[in-house]
């Protein structure tokens, strides 16, 4: 049996211009997990990550932390979804001003209440955002990472460096679970969170979900974020 674990990035730059960038608190967070893992003598035989500015700079944090060095297999379908395609598919004004200062408790709130309509429709195939692919294909591109690495890394540990969404539907995949469930899993998921997938040949099964060990501790406290 191996095991895959799958990280979250660390806070990106939420309500910034270029959200697709980690956030000092982000580096910090990353690195943090790189130096707890190294601390417990864990190495892993392969890393995946998604293309994104904000999955290799997480990687290189870990990487930083732990001391490691492994050139990571870059891997697409491991990206996010495009949050503002999917608010703009569902909202019926397209002016920004719509949804107020993302940063204020009201706009934030409005902002993820129009995500999850958003992620639902998507789900189901009633809307189509803008740039992005039929959510069959997003899946696609997630379970086709996880079937890499049964195929190729049998009894290793991995590490996936990826988004909430893509891990939300990993697990959701695994699980069997229902799209609604899938998203309430997607909403609550932490920025440097761990996931463990335990794995043979023929299957995943899950182990852990949306852990913080590395912040475990009164120091940490303040490190801990959603966005």
């Amino acid at each position: 049996m191996g095991i895959l674990y799958l990280v979250r990035h660390g806070q990106a730059s939420f309500g910034a211009d270029d959200y697709d960038q980690l956030s000092a608190l982000g580096q910090r967070q990353s690195e943090r997990l790189g130096r707890y893992w190294a601390e417990r003598g864990l190495r892993f035989g392969a890393v995946l990550t998604g293309s994104l500015k904000r999955h290799a700079q997480t990687w290189a944090g870990i990487a930083s932390g732990a001391g490691l060095d492994i050139e990571p297999l870059v891997w697409p379908g491991l990206n996010e979804y495009n949050s503002e395609a999917v608010i703009r598919a569902v909202l019926p004004c397209r002016s920004g001003a719509v949804l107020g200062d993302p940063h204020s408790p009201e706009g934030y709130r409005a902002h993820f209440r129009l995500l999850r309509d958003g992620l639902a429709q998507w789900m189901a195939g009633t809307v189509s955002p803008q740039g992005m692919p039929e959510y069959t294909d997003f899946v696609h591109g997630i379970t086709s990472a996880l079937d890499h690495v049964r195929a190729n890394h049998k009894g290793q540990n991995v590490l996936i460096v990826s988004s909430g969404g893509p891990i939300a539907t990993a697990v959701g995949h695994v699980l069997g679970l229902s799209p609604d469930a899938t998203i309430d899993l997607n909403m609550r998921i932490r920025n440097s969170a761990v996931t463990e997938f335990q794995f043979s040949a023929r299957r995943h099964t899950l182990l852990t979900y949306n852990t913080l060990p590395h912040l475990d501790s009164p120091d940490h406290r303040d490190w801990i974020t959603y966005a």
